[in-house]
């Protein structure tokens, strides 16, 4: 009998340990791997369409719903494309971004849950964050794909931002670094047409941007400090770093404190109001990631 994504999703959900998604497996538990409601939750999909696509009942997914449920899955490249052909869609084509998660950055991250970490795709849409994220930045899962792109945040002129709050930078350093990564995905994904599309919109309406990608900037990602002005705390001091995985497209935005500081007790205060524990996940909503 060949296999349906239904089956195939079940298989996939059973082998998945709950820590590996930053969820505490409690004694007496006794589902095996993660639970349709936990799955649900880390792709940011209802309970019951899971169970119809579990079931069989839900027969088209669309490709940004198999994308989600392969990055929540930890799927494999090859598993995650399997995952696209049973769906009946064409997986990910050659020269396009990509917007899968490792799983071994997942992993890592389930790890590092009390920290806010954002990750991003090469043409700097944010794709996964952690619950520390959200409440530090603004919750981004009321946001479009096109909201959540970094370089509209950083150089449109209207409302399109992908922190809800202020967010104040030390240095200029960033908008360089931003054109010439885009311009090196360009390079690397060719065919593309929403990163095609993004170099044209930002020509078009940021001077700043058109001027930098015609001067040909350059520059590299280096740590810098950043002022979020949050609503319940005010200012929060940040050191920002940005880590790239090797073999890998997606970059990891990491905000972190100094122990013990003012900006430490701030952030240890939002996650608290929050309701995120200390093994990254909320009992209020998504896990380890939200999702598109």
């Amino acid at each position: 009998m060949d296999e349906t994504l239904g089956t195939a999703l079940r298989r996939w959900r059973d082998r998945l340990s709950p820590l590996d998604v930053g969820r505490t497996s409690r004694p007496g538990r006794r589902a095996v791997g993660l639970r349709r409601e936990e799955l649900a939750d880390l792709a940011g999909l209802s309970v019951d369409y899971v169970v119809r696509l579990e079931q069989g009942r839900a027969t088209s997914p669309s490709a940004q719903v198999v994308a989600s449920l392969a990055r929540a899955l930890q799927l494999q490249p090859m598993e995650r494309d399997h995952a696209y052909r049973l769906a009946g869609l064409l997986p990910p084509q050659e020269g396009t971004i990509s917007t899968h998660v490792p799983a071994g950055v997942q992993r890592m991250l389930a790890r590092l849950g009390e920290f806010p970490v954002g990750v991003f795709s090469a043409d700097w849409t944010l794709l996964s964050w952690t619950p520390a994220w959200a409440v530090l930045m603004g919750d981004p899962s009321g946001r479009t794909q096109a909201e959540r792109n970094l370089m509209r945040a950083a150089f449109a002129a209207g409302p399109s931002r992908l922190a809800n709050w202020p967010v104040i930078r030390d240095g200029d350093a960033l908008h360089p670094a931003l054109v010439a990564d885009l311009r090196t995905a360009l390079v690397d994904y060719p065919r593309d047409r929403g990163l095609i599309d993004l170099v044209a919109e930002l020509r078009s309406t940021s001077a700043e941007f058109t001027r930098l990608w015609d001067e040909g900037a350059v520059g590299p990602h280096v740590s810098a400090r950043k002022t979020v002005v949050h609503p319940q705390v005010g200012e929060v001091t940040c050191d920002c770093d940005v880590l790239t995985v090797p073999g890998c497209d997606v970059r990891l935005v990491v905000y972190t404190v100094a122990a013990g500081s003012d900006d430490a007790e701030k952030l240890d205060f939002l996650r608290v109001t929050n309701g995120v524990r200390t093994d990254g996940s909320s009992p209020a909503g998504p896990g380890l990631f939200s999702t598109p």
